[in-house]
């Protein structure tokens, strides 16, 4: 069948996605977002997280078939089960299994001429491991140093984002310390600021830490209005001002900066790790 073959997305039904894990599922679930957003299609996902034993395994697959029965489309699973014989049970379903433990786990066995340690819920028993700690410890920095409501500690940040109000630099810290134990730090650039014509004085004796997320006018004026509708604002006359403005000081400090208009946050994040080279440990 060719691709002028295919019926139109909009024709098709929710396509049904299992995320079966013998833990979270948040592994499996992450793994398959990654290769199904480069299909134009709709997905419906069934997450089954904890499936730790056969008998569990037997209810999965006994819920992968039925809606295989039911819906009469063939269901794409995605497995992440450590124990083989519950990995078996679900594998034999009437899904599409994508097996990622198989996939990647037995050719690594093979050049790394090592057996995988095969336990469950490896990855989520890392909470006494100084990697959690260090994350936890820089999810409550930037708690306590967003929005700039704090300037204590500030040179035991990584990194220092500004911006205007509502550029992402919340959402940005946020995902730097969870996902990287980064201690992101963020501190609104305000009209006062851009009336005095330079950085806050909190932020002068840190210029190398300080990292600028800019956005377009039209795009933050729509993000304001939804908090604040037909205030001055989110009006887009004082939009252009901020951005423009905060764009001016970030090149006049020589502070390296971003738009993050059409950016993901796992984007942004990858950009500043490159840019202010934070090196993190692996695994």
């Amino acid at each position: 069948m060719s691709s002028s073959d295919l019926p139109a997305v909009t024709d098709r039904p929710p396509r049904p996605v299992f995320l079966v894990s013998d833990g979270t599922g948040i592994t499996a679930e992450t793994f398959a977002h990654s290769i199904l957003t480069q299909f134009e299609m709709r997905f419906r996902l069934i997450r089954l997280p904890f499936v730790d034993s056969v008998d569990k395994a037997y209810e999965a697959a006994s819920r992968i078939n039925e809606v295989e029965r039911v819906e009469g489309v063939r269901p794409i699973v995605f497995t992440t089960l450590v124990n083989s014989k519950a990995n078996a049970i679900v594998t034999r379903t009437r899904g599409l299994v994508l097996d990622m433990f198989q996939k990647f786990i037995e050719p690594l066995e093979h050049e790394l001429e090592l057996k995988s340690t095969h336990a469950i819920g490896r990855f989520h028993q890392n909470a006494d491991s100084d990697a959690y700690k260090n994350r936890i410890e820089a999810i409550n920095f930037s708690l306590a140093h967003d929005d700039g409501q704090s300037d204590k500690n500030l040179e035991s940040a990584d990194v220092i984002l500004v911006g205007v109000s509502r550029s992402g630099k919340t959402p940005t810290s946020l995902y730097l310390a969870l996902q990287y134990g980064v201690k992101a730090a963020n501190y609104p650039l305000i009209p006062d600021d851009f009336e005095r014509g330079r950085l806050p004085s909190t932020l002068t004796h840190f210029k190398h830490k300080l990292f600028g997320l800019s956005i377009n006018p039209t795009r933050l004026s729509e993000i304001r209005n939804e908090r604040r509708p037909g205030s001055k604002y989110a009006s887009i006359e004082n939009c252009r001002y901020e951005v423009n403005e905060a764009e001016a000081m970030m090149r006049r400090e020589g502070i390296k900066w971003l738009s993050s208009t059409h950016k993901s946050i796992e984007e942004i994040a990858t950009t500043i790790l490159q840019e202010v080279r934070l090196e993190r440990d692996g695994y």
